[in-house]
């Protein structure tokens, strides 16, 4: 538990939509029990320097189907941990993903979010948490960014060096 988790959102962050289609981003379509998804072309070089300071997780409506398609296509080190969402529903008090992260991370383990869909009640849950929290809202059409992979190295340094030393 030394490393901070990050949990890693699919669509949105590295199955991309919305773009133009007459000028779609760079990626590819990959089939997923049926349906077309399409990959982001950096995603999964980005994914593999984030490994190196993070643990990561699959947070993702896509679950245990996530481990099953994109570790191959993308060349990560996987399968990841996911976390299931059986029963979740969205709250007034809360987004549908937060039972999930609180019960997986707990509240002492320091964590990074990504994903397209953050709303003001992730941003009041991260700054509630007794642990660092850092949340990462993409855009859907784009998804993870050279910039978002900047940012959480820079914070997961900044988090370890404040680490007292073992």
């Amino acid at each position: 538990m030394n490393r901070p988790l990050l949990l890693i959102d699919v669509d949105g962050v590295i199955s991309l939509f919305g773009f133009d289609p007459a000028r779609p981003p760079a990626g590819r379509f990959q089939i997923v029990d049926g349906i077309a998804h399409f990959l982001s072309a950096s995603a999964g070089g980005h994914l593999r320097r984030l490994c190196e300071a993070f643990d990561p997780v699959w947070c993702t409506g896509w679950e245990e189907k996530a481990n099953e398609y994109l570790p191959h296509a993308l060349q990560l080190p996987g399968p990841f941990p996911h976390l299931s969402f059986a029963g979740a529903a969205p709250t007034l008090a809360g987004h549908w993903k937060l039972a999930a992260i609180d019960s997986y991370s707990g509240p002492d383990r320091p964590l990074a979010w990504i994903d397209d869909a953050h709303d003001e009640r992730c941003v009041a849950w991260a700054a509630g948490r007794a642990a660092p929290t850092r949340l990462v809202s993409t855009e859907p059409a784009i998804g993870l960014t050279e910039e978002h992979v900047v940012e959480l190295l820079e914070w997961a340094r900044t988090f370890r060096s404040r680490r007292p030393a073992a």
